[in-house]
């Protein structure tokens, strides 16, 4: 599954000493004028990236205000507590949990709650309700990882990982198990449909090392924690930025218009790829070309609850090979760190993520039973469980769930976007790391970064 604290410059002073001395020999008097002109700085966005540079700058004693689409900050962190449990809509897990991980570090501070989920706790069934062997498993896992190495080998950036991986590996193709692993491992982790992943950089990024801990209070905890001391405008969907003079104009949907020296752009890629904030003038072409050939992903999440609890409660994860790749085929036992919430969690990916936008509520519920009733049989209860659910795709303020490297763009592009423009535009988010493209300590990091290139620290 998927995703340098360095000490930044003090805040920036414009001090001028003016002296006057008579020189007629009468009595002299001199004034010393001084002037203190705060940088003000603009943070469009108040996900963890947005919230982590308006942090840092605040703390170098900038003027900051943070302006924010949404009625809450948190971006991607995004929580549903409707019933009765934190469902985490975005980000789930602290991934590489341990001691020098950012987030890990963040935990205890900001309220974080967390659980660890072990990856190898699962058992899969096909659709028959026959359990797979440990062998059958096991050697399908050791071809599954081969064959990542073969097309990651064979692969070029112009091709798709499905076009290689079914060119290379013929035996492996149309097989359930196989479907399930290319989606339940690859496209959850990565974040795009294995028909657009970039054969030859799918997986270039960098990972830390460490347990796979999962939120369980509600990952917009952490946001919270860093908004509470910011300027933070909620409802102000930032439409347009002008650059063209010495000071940044930055213009919302409701007429609203703020100036400020430097200004940090940390909305999602989607929102990028939209077009939906105007740029004057327009961002250099090298940068809207790299906006035009990355990719946004998606992943949707649904949670399903009854009133008890019918599969193995001591299992982690609950894996089917379904026909369907890519939707309902891995479940996450919520019992196991919410205790007889009597819930499962479950997921779609790629573009089936997007197949499931347009089904309605009873067919995602229905398609979620069927499977079930394929594993437990009349063990699943009659009733009608229920239901939440995200729309990534369509949500007008991400347009998908988080960045991948697909065909035609390279892991170079997330560099490039992350560069200033003229001193005055910043870029910070997950899809502008290129170590960790995809999670929130990519994130994270990112706002980091863009605070220090402000601040001077790092170009």
């Amino acid at each position: 599954m998927p995703n340098f604290f360095i000490k930044i410059i003090g805040a920036t002073f414009l001090t001028t000493c003016l002296s006057a001395c008579a020189g007629d020999g009468s009595n002299s008097d001199s004034t010393t004028v001084t002037e203190t002109k705060k940088i003000k700085a603009i943070v469009v966005g108040a996900g963890i990236a947005g919230l982590k540079a308006a942090h840092d700058l605040k703390a170098q004693g900038m003027d900051v205000t943070v302006l924010e689409a949404q009625e809450k900050v948190g971006g991607r962190l995004k929580v549903n507590r409707s019933l009765g449990l934190p469902f985490d809509e975005g980000a789930s897990w602290i991934h590489g949990s341990n001691s020098n991980h950012p987030i890990t570090k963040l935990a205890g501070v900001s309220g974080l709650k967390l659980f660890e989920t072990l990856d190898d706790n699962v058992a899969i069934y096909d659709t028959n309700g026959e359990e797979y062997t440990e062998q059958v498993t096991n050697s399908a896992n050791t071809l599954f990882e081969n064959t990542l190495d073969e097309v990651r080998d064979e692969g070029s950036t112009d091709r798709s990982f499905k076009s290689v991986f079914d060119e290379i590996s013929p035996q492996f193709y149309n097989n359930r198990i196989r479907d399930y692993m290319l989606s339940a491992y690859l496209e959850f982790n990565i974040g795009g449909d294995i028909t657009k992943l970039s054969s030859s950089e799918f997986d270039t990024d960098e990972a830390f090392d460490g347990k796979e801990q999962l939120v369980t209070n509600g990952y917009d905890n952490l946001a919270l924690y860093f908004a509470k001391d910011l300027n933070v405008i909620t409802k102000a969907i930032v439409n347009r930025i002008d650059y063209s003079s010495n000071l940044v104009k930055v213009s919302t949907a409701d007429g609203k218009i703020y100036e400020a020296d430097k200004v940090v752009v940390a909305v999602p890629l989607g929102v990028l790829k939209k077009n939906k904030i105007k740029f004057i003038p327009d961002l250099p072409t090298y940068k809207q070309d790299v906006i035009n050939r990355m990719h946004m992903g998606n992943v949707n999440k649904f949670l399903v609850k009854w009133d008890k609890t019918f599969w193995d409660n001591q299992l982690q994860y609950i894996g089917y090979t379904a026909d369907a790749k890519g939707r309902f085929n891995y479940f996450l036992n919520v019992n196991k760190f919410a205790p007889n919430s009597n819930a499962l969690m479950t997921f779609a990916f790629g573009d089936e993520a997007d197949v499931t936008e347009k089904q309605t509520d009873d067919q995602i519920i229905n398609e979620i039973v069927t499977n079930l009733r394929n594993i437990y049989g009349d063990a699943v209860p009659q009733q009608k469980p229920k239901l939440l659910r995200t729309k990534w795709r369509e949500n007008q303020f991400t347009f998908g769930a988080y960045s991948f490297v697909g065909v035609g763009s390279t892991t170079n592009d997330f560099a490039t976007i992350a560069t200033p423009v003229q001193n005055k535009i910043y870029f910070a988010g997950e899809h502008t790391s290129t170590e960790y493209r995809g999670t929130v300590h990519g994130a994270y990091l990112s706002g980091e970064r863009a605070a220090k290139q402000i601040s001077g620290v790092i170009k």
